[in-house]
C-alpha cells in the first residue's frame, strides 16, 4: 500500500527527517547526473519534469532521536561521533542474511534515534595514577579559541527543522512503565537465540513492536496533517511505516542520520519485524538504502534514554502525527541508593518513561493517553503479547507472566525456598514436555507444573537468592531464581528433552543431573563440519536414488537424515573406546543409507541391486528385496580408529529383528568370555509407530537386564517420523510418547529434534556414556519427518494433508544446518557447495561405471560374516567314562549344597539308572549334553521353566534351599569341559525364541536349544518361525542351528496343552531348510542331539518332546544304547523276529508308538503287525525307511497312525510326499496307504478327559482292526 499523498510542495511530507539527504543528492545530481545511482537520477529527472520551476523548501520539524542541538563552532567529537569499535563494525559491510533465517547480529544502532552506549574512544584518555597527596601547585591552564564552522547537510537541516517545528501545535503525554517483565522476557529470548537461531533482541525491538501493536489499537496516532492547495487535510494512514533513525558512516568518515521506514509493520509478526529492522540497519550500514526506504514514515521512535535521559519531549516533523520517545531504563531515583539485594527484597522494578509527542491538530490528548496505556498493557503481557513473540521465534516454553509480588512469611505458608526446590523437581520431571523437539510444526509446549505461578513464585523473585540442594553440580550453594530458571530451560527445554526421573536408582538420576544442569557447551567447528559432511552424504545419496531410479521402492530416510549423524557419532565413540564391534538391527526405512554411509557398502553394489544385475552369494535361494539385506564392514572414525560394524538382515515384520540382534550380540560377548565392559555394542533402530505398537519391543526390553540375556545395554534409536504408514500418533498409541514403553524397565529417554544435528550428536554422546557406565538400555527418540510416502510410490497427502503441506514447505536438515554454519561464519557458501559437488560427482561416476560395466560383479552377501559351523563326521555314541562322569556329577553334590529333600534322591536314582539301565528321557538328555560339554561343545538351553522342566523331569539346575543359588551338576564333570548355560526365560515366546535364534546364528559351534512350556505356545513366536527359522537361509543365506524343544502329545489335557502343531512346521519345510523330529526313546533323542551338534548341516531342528512318555517305563533305554549305535531317523520294530510273517505295518511317530505296542499285545498281534516309528519326519528319511521295510515282503496293509486329528499332525504331509519319495525304492509298497487318526477338528483336541480316553481307545482299536 502506498503512503497517502502529502503536500507535493515540500519533500518533508514524503521524506521527513531524510529531507537533507534529498537535497544533498539533488545537488550531486545537478553537478553530475552520472554520479548518483540510476534510481536517484530517475527520481530527480521526473521531479524536474513535473515542476521545473519549483524549489524544494527546507523540511520542518525535528529529526527523531535528536536532542535540541545548540549552535557550536565545530562539531563536538563526543556528541557527534559514534564509538570507534562500532564505527569499525559499520565500515565493514555485514553479510546479507538469508531471507528465511533469523538475521545475523548487527551492531546496535548508536544514533540519535537509538539508545547510545558509553563510548570507549570518545571518553577522556585513561588518566595517570594519582598520589594520595594533593598536588602542591595548580595546573597551568591554556586558552583555546573557538572554531566556527558553517553548518550544512544533516546539522543544517536539523537546525531548520527545529525552527520550523515551532510553528506546529504539538502536545505531549507521558507515562512510566515498569520494565521488569520486559527485562525477563528479553533475557529468556536471547538465551534461547544464543543456542538456536543466533542473533540478539534489544529493548528497542520489543518496544518498537509494542508501539506498532498499540498503533493498531489506536490508529488515530498513525494519522498525519497536511496542507493541500492551502487547505488543511487529515491523512489517514492505513499502513504503519515506522521510522527508525540510523547513524551512517560515510566513506570519508563523516556521519549522517537517516530515518528509513519499516514498511507495513502492522502486517508483521515479531520475527518478520525483527528481520525487517535488522535488514534496514544492514542496508544503512552498507549504503544500500533506496528512495523507497525513505518515503512515507507515519510514526517514529526515538530513544534519548540511551544517554541516560529519563524524559525528553521530542520534536515532531511534518508528515507524521506522532513521535514516541523512550527514556532510560533504570530504578526510580528514590531507590537508586539501595543495593541490588535490597531492591530484589522490596520488589522494585526498573522503569522507563514513554513520551508521546503528537500533532494536536489531528490527535487529542485522550487518544495519546490511550495509546500509551495500551503500550503499558502490552509490555505487561496483555493479549498474549509475549506469547505471540515467543511463538514467532519458535520458543517452546512459556514467557514469564506478570503478577503481583507474593509474600510467604506466615507460619501456615510454604516457604519460598521449598517452592523453588519444588520448581526444580518439576522441571526435572516435566521439562521435556516444554522442549522444542518437533521439526514439522511449532506448538507452544506449556505445562502447568513448569509455570512460576503454579509454585507461588513470580517475576519479582527473579533477583532473589535461594539455597539450592544438589543442583547444577553444586551443593550448599545459592542462586538467584533467574539463574536457576536459565539453567533449567537450557537443560530440559532446548531442542532436546530428557526423561529420567522415573529411574529408581538415585545414582543414575544424579548422573543425568550432573551432565545436563550446566551451561550449554557448543560443539567444536571441526565437529560441525563432520556433521555437515555426514548430512551431505545422507541427503545426496537419497536424492540421487530418487532421481536415478524413479518409482523404485527404497523406503528413504529423507527427513530423518540426522539418524545417520547419530549412528556415525555412536560408531565414532565406540571406535575411540576400542570396542570390538557395533551391531545394528533396523527396519527397512533408511537401511540403504545406513549400509552405504555407516557400514560402507559400496554404492556400485547398491546401484547394481537397483539395476537388477547383482548376483547374491546364495543364488540357489529365493533372495530378498534390497532393503531387507544385511552386511558387514569397517567404520572409520574421525580419529582414524576403526571398528567392525554390521547390520543384521531382517524381514518386513517390524521389530522382529530386535531379539534376534540381542541374541547375536550375546553370542559374540560369550565367545569373547563375556568381559565386564561389554565390548559389543547393540544398536536397535525403530520406527515410532512400531516401537509403541509391537509387543515384541516390550518383550525384548524386559530381557535387557536378565542374567542370561544381558548385552551390556542397547542403544535404541527411534526414527520418529510421526506417522505409521498412514496412521497418525493419535490413532496409534495412548501414551504421550512412542517411547513410554521403555520407561517400564527404567530406561532413560532422550527426545531430540532431528533438525538440530548438533543436539542429536549431544544425545548420542550422553546415551553412549550412560550405556558404558551403567550397562543398561537407553532410548534416543529422533523426532523428524518423512519427506515422502510410506514408500516412493505412495501419496501421503491423502491421509495427512496438513502434515504434508507443512513438509512441502520445509527446507532439509542439511540446508538448515548449512545456513546455521554460514551464519556463524564457520564455513562459506563456497565451502558448502564444494562439499556437495564433490560427493555428487562421486556418485555420478560410480553410477556411470555400473551402467557401463561389462564384467560380472563379485557375488554379494545379504548377511554379515557370521562364523561357519565346523561340522564333519563324528560318532554320536558316548564313551563309558563319560556316562560315569555324568552319573557322579549327579550323585556327588557339594557338601555345602543344601539340596531339596525330594530332589536329592532323584539325583541318586539318575546316577543309578545311568550305570544299571532304565534311563529315562531327562537322564538321556543329560547324558547327551554332558558328553558334548566334556568334548568342549558349549550348550545353551533356555526356555519356559527349563531348569527344572515343565513336568519336574529335568533338574538341570538345582536350587540351594538355604541360599537360593543354582548348581548345575553337568558343569562339574571333572577336568576341562565346556559350560552349560541353562536358563528360565521370561514368559514370552516371540522375543525368547528370537534371541536363541540370533544366538545360534552368531555362535554356530554351540548347541542352542529353546524350550516351550507346552508345544502349543510356540505359535506366540510364529513370526520368528516363518521369517527366520524356516526361510532365512533361502532369503539371505543366513544359517542357524537353533533347536526347538516342543512338548507334544495327547494325554487329555485339553486343546492348549496337547499339540506342538507339527503340521505347520511340516508345511514350511522345503529345500532342506530345517528338520522336524519326534524321537521315541531317550537313546534316540541323545543320538539326535549329538548328531545335530556335530554332523548335521547348520540348520534349525524342531523336536517334538514327550510329556507322559517322560516317565513311561516302556520308553526307557539301556546304557549300551548310548555307547553304541548311531542316530537313526527310522527305528525297526525290535519285537519282529520273522519279517516274512508280518502282513501289516503301522507307521507312526512319537509316543503313540508305545500305546500301539501295548494295544498290539492286548490284541494278540505280536509277530504279525510291525510298528515302525519315524524319528524324523522331515527331511523324509526315504533311504532309511526303505532299509527298514525291505525285509517285509508279504505286507499287504500299510497304515499311518497318529494321535492328532486327520487335518493336523503329519498325515497330510505323509500322504503328499511318502509314496512319491519311496516309489523308486519300494515300488507300489504305499499304493494302499491309509490313515488312522482322530476325526478332523478345528481345535487340536477335545477338552474333556473322558472324551479323550474314548477317542484314544477307538483310535487304537481301529489301528489294530
Amino acid at each position: 500500500m502506498s503512503p497517502a499523498p502529502h503536500d507535493k510542495s515540500n519533500n518533508s511530507a514524503d521524506f521527513g527527517a531524510n529531507d537533507w539527504l534529498i537535497e544533498e543528492m539533488r545537488d550531486q545530481y545537478q553537478n553530475d547526473p552520472s554520479s548518483v545511482d540510476p534510481a536517484w537520477a530517475t527520481f530527480f529527472h521526473h521531479e524536474a519534469a513535473q515542476a521545473s520551476d519549483e524549489v524544494t523548501g527546507s523540511a520542518v520539524g525535528e529529526q527523531p532521536a535528536r536532542q535540541d542541538p545548540k549552535p557550536e563552532p565545530a562539531p563536538n567529537p563526543v556528541a557527534n561521533q559514534k564509538p570507534a569499535p562500532a564505527a569499525k563494525a559499520e565500515a565493514k559491510p555485514a553479510p546479507k542474511p538469508a531471507a528465511s533465517t533469523a538475521p545475523t547480529p548487527t551492531p546496535k544502532v548508536k544514533d540519535m534515534a537509538s539508545k547510545p552506549e558509553p563510548s570507549k574512544t570518545s571518553r577522556e584518555p585513561a588518566r595517570p595514577l594519582l598520589t594520595a597527596d594533593a598536588p602542591r601547585h595548580s595546573a597551568k591552564l591554556e586558552t583555546v579559541e573557538p572554531t566556527v564552522t558553517k553548518m550544512k547537510g544533516a546539522p543544517m537541516r536539523t537546525a531548520k527543522n527545529m525552527d520550523q517545528s515551532l510553528t506546529m501545535p504539538t502536545a505531549t503525554t507521558v507515562r512510566d512503565v515498569p520494565m521488569q517483565l520486559v527485562i525477563e522476557q528479553r533475557t529468556m529470548i536471547n538465551n534461547f537465540l544464543r543456542k538456536a537461531k543466533g542473533g540478539k533482541i534489544s529493548f528497542t525491538h520489543i518496544l518498537a513492536y509494542a508501539m506498532v501493536q498499540a498503533l493498531k489499537t489506536v490508529p488515530a496516532m498513525n494519522n498525519a496533517y497536511a496542507e493541500i492547495d492551502g487547505k488543511p487535510h487529515l491523512i489517514e494512514n492505513h499502513q504503519i511505516n515506522l521510522g527508525m533513525a540510523i547513524d551512517v558512516v560515510n566513506k570519508d568518515g563523516s556521519r549522517k542520520l537517516v530515518v528509513p521506514a519499516i514498511k507495513g509493520a502492522e502486517q508483521m509478526d515479531f520475527l518478520d519485524f525483527w528481520r525487517a529492522y535488522e535488514e534496514i540497519v544492514r542496508k544503512g550500514r552498507t549504503n544500500e538504502l533506496t528512495i523507497e526506504d525513505f518515503k512515507g514514515v507515519t510514526a517514529s521512535l526515538t530513544n534519548p534514554g540511551g544517554f541516560g535521559t529519563n524524559h525528553s519531549i521530542a520534536r515532531l516533523m511534518p508528515g507524521q502525527g506522532m513521535i514516541l520517545g523512550v527514556g532510560s531504563i533504570d530504578y526510580p531515583a528514590a531507590y537508586q541508593g539501595n543495593s541490588p539485594t535490597r531492591m530484589a527484597e522490596l520488589g522494585i522494578s526498573k522503569v522507563t518513561t514513554l513520551t508521546s509527542t503528537y500533532d494536536h491538530r489531528i490527535i487529542q490528548g485522550a487518544q495519546s493517553g490511550e495509546f500509551l496505556r495500551r503500550m503499558h498493557q502490552l509490555l505487561l503481557g496483555a493479549d498474549r503479547f509475549y506469547e505471540n513473540i515467543f511463538e514467532s521465534l519458535r520458543i517452546p516454553y512459556a514467557p514469564v507472566q506478570w503478577a503481583s509480588d507474593r509474600q510467604a512469611n506466615r507460619p501456615d505458608q510454604v516457604g519460598k525456598q521449598a517452592r523453588v526446590i519444588e520448581l526444580i523437581d518439576s522441571w526435572r520431571r516435566f521439562g521435556h514436555l516444554s522442549a522444542d523437539i518437533d521439526p514439522i510444526e511449532y506448538r507452544p509446549r506449556f505445562h502447568h507444573d513448569l509455570m512460576l505461578n503454579s509454585h507461588g513464585l513470580t517475576l519479582w523473585d527473579m533477583d532473589r537468592t535461594f539455597p539450592i540442594a544438589n543442583f547444577a553440580g553444586q551443593r550448599r550453594a545459592t542462586m538467584t531464581l533467574r539463574e536457576i530458571l536459565t539453567i533449567l530451560r537450557d537443560s530440559y527445554a532446548s531442542t532436546m528433552g530428557i526423561e529420567y526421573m522415573h529411574i529408581a536408582d538415585h545414582e543414575q538420576r544424579k548422573w543425568f543431573q550432573d551432565r545436563f544442569e550446566k551451561e550449554h557447551q557448543p560443539l567444536s567447528r571441526e565437529m560441525h563440519l563432520q556433521i555437515l559432511d555426514q548430512l551431505n552424504e545422507a541427503e545426496i545419496f537419497e536424492t540421487f536414488l530418487q532421481t536415478k531410479f524413479v518409482g523404485q521402492k527404497r523406503f528413504s530416510l529423507e527427513g530423518g537424515e540426522s539418524a545417520i549423524v547419530l549412528l556415525a557419532a555412536l560408531c565414532n565413540l565406540a571406535a575411540d573406546d576400542s570396542l570390538n564391534e557395533v551391531c545394528i538391527g533396523m527396519p527397512h526405512r533408511g537401511r540403504l543409507n545406513v549400509l552405504a554411509n555407516i557400514i560402507g557398502k559400496s554404492y556400485g553394489q547398491i546401484f547394481r541391486e537397483f539395476e537388477g544385475n547383482a548376483e547374491p552369494v546364495n543364488s540357489q535361494g529365493s533372495g530378498d528385496v534390497k532393503y531387507h539385506l544385511g552386511d558387514e564392514g569397517e567404520f572409520t572414525a574421525a580419529s582414524g580408529n576403526t571398528i567392525k560394524a554390521s547390520v543384521a538382515a531382517n524381514p518386513s515384520h517390524l521389530e522382529a529383528v530386535d531379539p534376534v540382534l540381542e541374541g547375536i550380540c550375546r553370542a559374540k560377548l560369550d565367545a569373547l568370555g563375556n568381559p565386564d565392559n561389554f565390548p559389543v555394542l547393540p544398536i536397535l533402530m525403530h520406527g515410532d509407530a512400531a516401537f509403541s505398537g509391537q509387543g515384541v519391543v516390550y518383550e525384548t526390553l524386559q530381557m535387557s537386564q536378565l542374567e542370561g540375556y544381558r548385552t551390556g545395554g542397547t542403544i535404541h534409536v527411534i526414527v520418529d517420523n510421526q506417522v505409521g504408514f498412514t496412521t497418525s500418533p493419535r490413532d496409534g498409541r495412548s501414551s504421550t510418547y512412542c517411547t513410554d514403553v521403555a520407561k517400564a524397565v527404567g530406561a532413560p529417554v532422550l527426545h531430540v529434534n532431528g533438525d538440530d544435528p548438533a543436539a542429536v550428536v549431544h544425545a548420542a554422546r550422553i546415551a553412549y556414556e550412560y550405556r558404558q557406565i551403567f550397562h543398561r538400555d537407553v532410548v534416543i527418540d529422533v523426532v523428524c519427518y518423512r519427506r515422502r510416502g510410506h514408500n516412493e510410490g505412495d501419496d501421503p497427502s491423502f491421509t495427512q494433508p496438513h502434515m504434508y503441506d507443512l513438509i512441502a514447505e520445509k527446507r532439509s536438515t542439511r540446508k538448515l544446518y548449512t545456513e546455521s554454519l554460514i551464519g556463524r561464519g564457520d564455513i562459506t557458501d563456497e565451502d558448502a557447495h564444494a562439499v556437495m559437488s564433490k560427493f555428487r560427482s562421486r556418485l555420478e561416476t560410480v553410477f556411470k561405471e555400473v551402467r557401463e560395466a561389462t564384467s560380472r560383479p563379485e557375488p554379494y552377501s545379504g548377511v554379515p560374516d557370521y562364523p561357519v559351523k565346523h561340522s564333519g563326521l563324528h560318532l554320536t555314541t558316548v564313551e563309558v567314562d563319560t556316562l560315569e562322569a555324568v552319573a557322579r556329577a549327579h550323585e556327588n553334590l557339594p557338601e555345602t549344597f543344601n539340596a531339596h529333600p525330594k530332589v536329592a534322591p532323584q539325583m541318586t536314582r539318575r546316577a543309578k539308572h545311568i550305570r544299571e539301565g532304565g534311563i529315562d528321557w531327562a537322564t538321556g538328555e543329560m547324558i547327551a549334553l554332558g558328553s558334548l560339554l566334556r568334548e568342549g561343545i558349549h550348550v545353551r538351553l533356555a526356555g519356559q521353566d527349563s531348569r527344572r522342566g515343565t513336568f519336574s523331569q529335568r533338574f538341570a539346575a538345582l536350587v540351594d534351599r538355604a541360599t537360593g543359588e543354582f548348581y548345575v551338576p553337568v558343569n562339574h564333570l571333572g577336568g576341562e569341559q565346556a559350560h552349560l548355560d541353562v536358563l528360565d526365560s521370561p514368559l514370552n515366546e516371540y522375543a525368547a525364541m528370537g534371541f536363541e535364534y540370533g544366538y545360534s546364528v552368531a555362535r554356530p559351534d554351540s548347541l542352542v536349544l529353546w524350550e516351550a512350556q507346552f508345544g502349543d505356545f510356540v505359535n506366540g513366536a510364529q513370526t520368528i518361525i516363518d521369517e527366520f527359522i524356516a526361510s532365512a537361509g533361502s532369503k539371505w543365506g543366513q544359517k542357524s542351528g537353533v533347536v526347538l524343544l516342543l512338548p507334544h502329545g495327547y494325554e487329555g489335557q485339553g486343546p492348549d496343552h496337547s499339540s506342538a502343531r507339527l503340521e505347520r512346521f511340516l508345511n514350511l519345510c522345503s529345500e532342506g531348510a530345517l528338520a522336524v523330529c519326534q524321537p521315541s526313546t531317550p537313546a534316540s533323542y541323545s543320538h539326535l542331539l549329538r548328531q545335530h551338534a556335530y554332523v548335521n548341516r547348520h540348520r534349525p531342528v524342531v523336536i517334538a518332546t514327550p510329556k507322559s512318555m517322560l516317565r513311561n517305563k516302556m520308553a526307557i533305554s539301556d546304557p549300551e544304547e548310548f555307547t553304541t549305535g548311531k542316530w537313526r531317523p527310522v527305528l525297526p520294530d525290535p519285537s519282529i523276529t520273522d519279517p516274512s510273517a508280518v502282513t501289516r505295518i503301522i507307521l507312526c511317530s512319537g509316543k503313540v508308538r508305545w500305546e500301539l505296542v501295548k494295544q498290539r499285545k492286548a490284541a494278540g498281534l505280536d509277530g504279525q503287525l510291525a510298528i515302525i516309528p519315524l524319528e524324523r519326519l522331515y527331511p523324509l528319511p526315504d533311504k532309511e525307511l526303505a532299509e527298514v521295510l525291505e525285509p517285509y515282503s508279504n505286507v499287504t496293509d500299510v497304515r499311518w497312525v497318529q494321535e492328532e486329528p486327520e487335518n493336523q499332525g503329519a498325515w497330510y504331509y505323509i500322504l503328499t510326499h511318502l509314496a512319491q519319495a519311496m516309489s523308486d525304492k519300494l515300488p507300489g509298497f504305499f499304493d494302499g496307504l491309509t490313515a488312522v487318526t482322530r476325526p478332523p477338528s478345528s481345535a487340536p483336541s477335545v477338552g474333556q478327559h473322558s472324551v479323550h480316553v474314548r477317542e484314544e481307545q477307538e483310535l487304537l482299536e481301529k489301528a489294530m482292526a
